[in-house]
């Protein structure tokens, strides 16, 4: 399974059960507006973290793969000539 797709569900689920948790709550109106404001903005920073973190993971393998691609092309032109 993907990764991202793992990151995505895990992050899914925490969310909606902390709206949940905070939509049952016994508290005023006006408080649980408040903390559900207050969570969406930890979520979408952490979800922000973790999206630059996938990028950057990203980028990582897409370097690695060009130099496995460099290192193949020159092993196999030195064996050619060869």
């Amino acid at each position: 399974m993907d990764s991202g797709k793992v990151i995505l569900g895990v992050l899914a689920g925490v969310a909606a059960g902390a709206i949940l948790g905070l939509l049952f709550a016994p508290d005023k109106g006006s408080n649980t507006r408040q903390n559900i404001s207050k969570k969406g903005e930890e979520y979408a920073e952490d979800l922000k973290v973790k999206f630059s973190e996938f990028i950057d993971n990203i980028i990582k393998h897409d370097h690695q793969t060009k130099e496995d691609r460099t290192e193949f092309y020159e092993k196999s032109r030195s064996e050619a000539t060869s």
